[in-house]
């Protein structure tokens, strides 16, 4: 036996197979392998080598083993850049003379049987962090400035800290998009890739996720996809609101790479780690550089995550992609001196992508906003001993701060609360704050009445200074606010709202710690 797979990790294994053409030889390394380290990588790296020449290694891959995901998919639909095998296309008339009769009318008996998938890349060539810039009426959301504002930070620290200089590339799609292409350059962005539709006016699942991932993938005419050399991006942005959340899983599951959700912050370095599946082999390890970490809070709503989406041997999972949450990151002041390249993506849209037509619609009257604002007001299920007294005393307070708004808990949505007069509209479901509904991160957030529930702490745990009013000292908030008022929020509101209107009380003050005349 020339090449003892003794001698090699099991990445460096993958690569000494390549060189392999006898199959008698690699029988014979994959016996060796088993009688000795019998590692599970190396295992599949030589079946896949097998497979490569037109073997199946014995038994064909292991009972059990996981492909991670390797698919195959023609040339023609993956481009050029895309590695993996050309496989012919099955002919779905063909049969064995079994199940004649099974599944002739049912479409969902097997309803991934016509679905191709792209080999995932080995070794490709990435670069560059993409933003998914949404839009609504003409318009790019919030989110789109700030993610493209913290993506600008993390690319200028990238060329610091690796000397080399790569791009954040917005793309966006929709109907007369041009204009805000440009405007995502003065938002931070060098390139911005648009593909200008009529039928994109509003967000359709299929044809915005085969746009991007075509984008991502760098296909489309020789101008439209020069401007770049690489097969896909390293890193890549969605918005974690109702759209950004649905595209960003159906992209990244097109891409076959990995997603974290709901993030609220992000960071590049390197990350080294010992696990198998990482490393190729037990007890080694190895450090994976340019890794984007990305910070969730876990369900508890509590404690934080941090994900990282790192390559298997033989295996890369590029774009690293997480969806961020409205109101993280602070966006840049724009610039509309700023120069960037703006590119008109080139690409063939199918009619039946489109086979759902909006024919009539309503346009509702426009919600409520929490993010953006210097102040919230929270109220929750304290204010049950006089709802309307309540509600009325949280406006006040929200009346004295020149940039404030009120927001409420979930227990008030669902509460059979009696409002009088014109209060009774700041109850309604618009203006909840947590994990199903607004997610805010004020300077100052203010809450009365508040229990802090885990649901509750995922909507405003990333406000600058939380301040929390309640009557019980073992309140669940206090573990997670920066100031604790133990009393009764009908007196601790109106002199509170007194302060701040005689100037007592500063935002300022309370924003960095030093407080005011009266704290």
């Amino acid at each position: 036996m020339a090449l003892d797979p003794d001698e090699y990790t099991a990445e460096e294994l993958g690569e000494e197979l390549d060189t392999l053409e006898d199959v008698d030889e690699l029988q014979a390394v994959l016996e060796a392998e088993q009688a000795s380290k019998d590692r599970k990588t190396a295992r599949e790296a030589i079946h896949r080598r097998l497979e490569e020449l037109g073997e199946t290694g014995g038994d064909g891959v292991e009972e059990g083993t996981e492909t991670e995901g390797e698919y195959e998919e023609t040339k023609e639909d993956v481009g050029d850049e895309a590695e993996g095998e050309e496989v012919d296309e099955v002919d779905e008339d063909a049969d064995d003379g079994e199940g004649d009769e099974e599944d002739e009318d049912d479409e969902l008996s097997h309803p991934t049987r016509d679905k191709k998938h792209v080999r995932a890349l080995d070794g490709g060539e990435y670069a560059d962090m993409w933003v998914f810039c949404e839009t609504q009426q003409g318009e790019l959301l919030e989110v789109s400035r700030e993610m493209l504002g913290k993506a600008r930070e993390l690319m200028d620290q990238f060329e610091e800290d690796y000397g080399s200089e790569e791009r954040v590339v917005a793309f966006l799609m929709g109907e007369d998009c041009e204009d805000l292409a440009e405007e995502s350059i003065a938002y931070g962005a060098d390139v911005a890739v648009y593909h200008d539709d009529q039928r994109l006016e509003r967000f359709l699942h299929k044809p915005y996720t085969e746009i991007a991932a075509h984008m991502a993938r760098g296909q489309g005419t020789i101008e439209s996809t020069d401007w770049r050399e690489y097969d896909e991006p390293r890193y890549i942005l969605f918005p974690a609101t109702n759209n950004g959340r649905d595209l960003s899983a159906k992209v990244q599951a097109e891409l076959d790479s990995g997603l974290a959700s709901d993030c609220s912050d992000l960071y590049i370095e390197e990350n080294e780690v010992s696990n198998p599946v990482k490393t190729g082999e037990p007890g080694v390890k190895k450090t994976f550089e340019k890794v984007l970490h990305m910070k969730r809070p876990d369900f508890s709503g509590f404690e934080y995550s941090t994900i990282l989406c790192l390559d298997n041997p033989s295996r890369d999972f590029h774009p690293q992609g997480a969806s961020i949450i409205p109101g993280s990151f602070e966006p840049m002041d724009p610039d509309d001196d700023r120069e960037g390249l703006v590119i008109e993506h080139d690409m063939e849209l199918e009619d039946d992508w489109f086979r759902v037509e909006i024919t009539e619609h309503d346009r509702l009257e426009a919600g409520i906003d929490l993010t953006g604002h210097d102040v919230i007001v929270c109220l929750g299920r304290g204010i049950a001993d006089d709802p309307t007294r309540g509600m009325e005393l949280g406006l006040d307070l929200v009346d004295a701060f020149e940039d404030a708004e009120l927001g409420i808990t979930r227990g008030i949505v669902t509460s059979a609360y009696q409002f009088e007069g014109h209060v009774e509209e700041y109850s309604k479901e618009e203006r909840q704050i947590g994990e199903t509904g607004q997610v805010v991160a004020p300077d100052v957030y203010i809450a009365a009445g508040v229990s802090g529930a885990v649901q509750h702490k995922v909507g405003m745990d990333e406000s600058d200074t939380i301040v929390a009013i309640n009557t019980d000292p073992d309140a669940r908030i206090r573990d997670f606010s920066d100031y604790f008022v133990e009393g009764d929020l009908f007196e601790v509101l109106p002199r509170l709202t007194e302060a701040v209107e005689s100037g007592e009380t500063r935002l300022e003050a309370v924003a960095d710690g030093s407080g005011g005349e009266d704290r």
